[in-house]
């Protein structure tokens, strides 16, 4: 099942709070039109500098293997590698635009689609709004005791879950 980060714009100038119908919710994975088309995908996801990333890479690769005299076959397959290096590393060229432009990651969400994944998160996200947050706890902190082992240790000490030497199975 996917799963999808959610990210909150900026306030716009005059906003408290950002609308909720602005939150982007971006799904990991392996992005096919990334792998088909990666230029126009980086452009329609309006990811610049992943964009001018991608065309000096493609560029430098593609002059380096004609320099050397490399293939037709060898060429394409650079490109396919490439393409598919863009596709499966989409998802965190986007996230890492958003963070650049000042968006905040709200948290993730599973969903079958995008749609189920905007339901479960606007469903939890209400339901969090609407309590009241908890008073701190007046508990003390627990005090852990430092281990302390007794004796030196033995040549038939084992750590772990393995069985001791010399026994039987």
């Amino acid at each position: 099942m996917p799963t999808y980060t959610v990210h909150e714009p900026p306030p716009r100038q005059g906003e408290a709070a950002t609308e909720p119908e602005r939150f982007v919710f971006v799904r990991d994975g392996f992005h096919f039109w990334a792998f088909l088309l990666p230029p126009l995908w980086l452009l329609l996801h309006r990811l610049w500098l992943a964009l001018m990333g991608y065309l000096i890479l493609n560029f430098a690769i593609g002059g380096v293997l004609f320099l050397i005299g490399a293939t037709a076959t060898m060429q394409f397959l650079a490109n396919q590698l490439i393409a598919i290096l863009i596709a499966f590393e989409a998802t965190t060229l986007w996230r890492w635009t958003l963070a650049r432009r000042g968006w905040k990651m709200l948290g993730f969400v599973v969903g079958e689609d995008h749609a189920m994944a905007e339901r479960r998160f606007y469903a939890a996200w209400a339901n969090r709004k609407a309590e009241p947050p908890a008073p701190p706890s007046a508990l003390p902190e627990p005090q852990y005791g430092i281990a302390v082992r007794r004796g030196p240790p033995s040549p038939s000490d084992v750590i772990g879950l393995f069985p001791e030497p010399g026994d039987l199975r």
